[in-house]
């Protein structure tokens, strides 16, 4: 059970994407916030939100949205390219912010943002919900206790079936291709290790592919890690695969864990554990890794709870993933002007 927060958080909806409802309207309805208005580039789409969502009035335009005194924390889902320039705008509004990932569209923009936050002196947060699920604190858990040694090897790989060729994922000038989708987990699940394993990982290699008909657009691409203590990682993503895998495994010198769905929680709670005493499965729940999310940056919004995400944390996640952009033979992300 949740605890009951003070006050209802008074959020604003930039746009109508289809996340939304899993990352933001279940939790809002789960935790008693509020969401006071929504804005979208077709008024009549933000209108049929509104009113299949619960949201409680429409704003004529994003910028509108951005001026309500009565929106205090706004949700950016929109397109990557468009991250960047709203999280800017939302800033400088002196609003709350909580962004869907990646928070910019390169390491400039990231970093720009970061400045915004800064001078805002609101909260900011990426939203990388896989690190708030009890499958996930296991993980680290795991490391922590001891039980599986020292940390040796990481491997993720996040990867599902390929979208339609009109999706914006797949739009260069729009920051799309598989890093900035999917990649993006893969790299923040081994940078978050870094407590274990002597400090942040650096980029060894990367290597990946184009999608065809989409020039300097990534279908997939593999990275290759080193932590200062030695251990080693394989952070891998695919946009056009057979299938859905979003797993991480973690080896030590005294026994290993895989979650099977570290990004998706819900749909596989396991935790995986294999050492020297044997197997066993723990299962951690599906309630919503974005649930998590929404209560934590509540927490910090309200009280001050202390948060790992923050603008810091979402330039070196986008300075990492420009890195592997350029060793796979890519160029970083453009931005996008409004």
């Amino acid at each position: 059970m949740s605890e009951p927060v003070r006050e209802p958080l008074r959020i604003g909806v930039l746009g109508a994407a289809r996340i939304t409802e899993r990352a933001l309207i279940d939790p809002a309805r789960t935790t008693g916030h509020r969401l006071v208005a929504v804005a979208a580039r077709d008024r009549s789409r933000a209108e049929a939100f509104a009113a299949e969502h619960g949201v409680e009035r429409v704003a004529d335009s994003y910028a509108d949205l951005l001026a309500d005194p009565e929106v205090e924390a706004v949700y950016n889902p929109l397109a990557n390219g468009l991250h960047g320039p709203w999280n800017l705008a939302a800033l400088a509004a002196g609003k709350h912010v909580l962004s869907e990932k990646p928070s910019a569209s390169n390491a400039e923009e990231a970093a720009e943002v970061r400045e915004a936050a800064v001078k805002a002196g609101t909260v900011f947060m990426e939203g990388f919900h896989y690190l708030f699920h009890p499958v996930t604190r296991r993980l680290h858990e795991l490391l922590e206790s001891g039980e599986l040694g020292e940390l040796q090897r990481v491997e993720t790989m996040v990867a599902i079936g390929a979208p339609g060729d009109s999706d914006p994922r797949w739009s260069l000038p729009l920051a799309g291709g598989a890093v900035m989708d999917l990649g993006c987990y893969s790299l923040h699940a081994v940078r978050m290790l870094a407590p274990w394993a002597g400090g942040a990982p650096r980029l060894v290699s990367a290597r990946g592919g184009e999608r065809a008909g989409a020039p300097g657009v990534d279908e997939w691409l593999d990275a290759d890690l080193e932590f200062p203590g030695g251990a080693t990682a394989s952070a891998r993503c695919h946009m056009a695969y057979d299938g859905l895998e979003m797993s991480c495994r973690i080896v030590g010198s005294r026994g290993e864990a895989l979650a099977p769905n570290f990004v998706l929680p819900h749909l596989d709670d396991r935790v995986v554990v294999r050492t020297a005493q044997g197997e066993r499965t723990e299962r951690l729940g599906a309630r919503s890794s974005y649930t998590y999310q929404l209560e934590a940056f509540a927490a910090r919004v309200r009280e001050g709870a202390p948060l790992p995400l923050d603008a810091d944390d979402a330039l070196a996640t986008m300075t990492l993933i420009d890195g592997c952009y350029r060793a796979a033979g890519f160029e970083p992300r453009p931005r996008t002007r409004l």
